[in-house]
């Protein structure tokens, strides 16, 4: 299981992790919610100690091209 936390960022408003499943949330501003698969634990806790969460999140997770879901589409 996961709890989300709440990040100060200008495109992600919270992240969560899930250990046993190796599955980093992230919840944009947007509401979109997705599910990235296979992220290494080292990975999420680097990216809640980064200075600039998205600009870790995209360098390090988006172009990394893990798997995801997208449990919740945007709010339109």
């Amino acid at each position: 299981m996961h709890r989300m936390i709440k990040v100060e960022s200008s495109a992600i408003s919270e992240l969560g992790y899930d250990v046993e499943q190796s599955v980093l949330y992230v919840e944009f501003k947007t509401g979109a919610l997705y599910k990235y698969l296979g992220v290494p634990e080292a990975v999420y806790t680097s990216l809640m100690r980064a200075s600039s969460i998205g600009s870790f999140f995209d360098r390090e997770v988006r172009k990394k091209s893990y798997r995801y879901l997208i449990v919740r589409e945007a709010r339109s």
